[in-house]
């Protein structure tokens, strides 16, 4: 795994239907997510805030709010991500809302077609965010991340990153889902992704479903992470806007990314959607960085 780190602050709740993950960067960093990393022996390269639109608070135009801007920020984040991939650093994005897994992961995939390398996107989630803007019940981009990756958004949204679609839907592997929109899941079902929700994680167990998630993975495989908070459950991370119950728990939760952090081939990642101004005393940042130092090996023992 690559041990150079490059953190970059989306201070942005452009995507979402309540304020406030605007705030999730400075959370993350209160919460000591950079001395954390470096404890691991992780050279970590702090890049700031990225800076775009305000958020005008808008009703949406033809299915979506803050087009205009969203394609701002994730153009942005585009940009950034690709540079760190470029030097041979490992990007997290800290959010933000999930709308930059739009620029996040098109960059990710940008740079797999440049170094011939097979895509992996673990998206870790209570929502399948595959809305469109025929689909979606509130015009919030944030619910439509997956679906412009995989060609189905706005022009503007789907080709940042030079290619439509970005990303196949058999690439992406979601775990956590627990919310879907009427509409969306039909259209999850017809495109065929492969969804883990918490109905199979009750039956199976989350090692189960990491196990299919994480299979057929080898040494060309760039695996992104793209981690919103809201998968936990809110007894364990209430500082989100959209929690939905019935979640992982904290066990669950270790074991998930303890066994991303031993197939060794994470190479990017977000940490979506942290809402600092619904939280209580930072908490759900510092299960979110404790969460996040598992996926940089801390385990309570040394494994075989």
């Amino acid at each position: 795994m690559n041990t150079k780190i490059s953190l970059i602050g989306v201070p942005t709740d452009i995507g979402a239907g309540m304020r406030g993950a605007s705030m999730g960067p400075e959370a993350l960093r209160v919460a000591n997510i950079i001395p954390t990393l470096e404890a691991h022996g992780l050279e970590v390269q702090d890049r700031g805030n990225l800076v775009g639109p305000a958020n005008p608070w808008l009703p949406p135009v033809d299915g979506y709010r803050h087009l205009n801007e969203v394609v701002a920020w994730n153009q942005s984040l585009h940009d950034a991500v690709y540079a760190e991939l470029q030097l041979g650093r490992m990007p997290i994005v800290l959010g933000g809302d999930h709308c930059l897994g739009i620029g996040s992961i098109s960059a990710v995939a940008r740079h797999c077609r440049d170094t011939g390398k097979k895509l992996r996107v673990l998206w870790l989630d209570a929502h399948a965010d595959f809305n469109t803007n025929s689909l979606t019940p509130s015009g919030n981009i944030h619910g439509m991340p997956v679906a412009c990756l995989c060609g189905f958004g706005p022009q503007a949204l789907i080709e940042i990153g030079g290619k439509v679609p970005a990303i196949q839907a058999k690439w992406v592997r979601q775990i956590g889902i627990r919310s879907v929109d009427q509409g969306e899941k039909r259209f999850v079902h017809e495109q065929g992704l492969e969804v883990f929700d918490m109905r199979y994680i009750d039956e199976m167990g989350m090692r189960a479903a990491m196990e299919l998630a994480l299979a057929l993975m080898d040494a060309n495989t760039h695996l992104h992470v793209s981690f919103d908070v809201d998968f936990l459950d809110p007894d364990i991370a209430p500082g989100v806007g959209t929690t939905v119950r019935g979640g992982p728990n904290y066990r669950e939760a270790q074991l998930c990314m303890e066994m991303i952090a031993d197939t060794g081939r994470m190479a990017s990642m977000d940490v979506m959607e942290l809402n600092p101004a619904l939280d209580e005393r930072n908490r759900t940042a510092e299960v979110a960085v404790d969460l996040i130092e598992s996926l940089f090996g801390k385990s309570t023992l040394m494994r075989k």
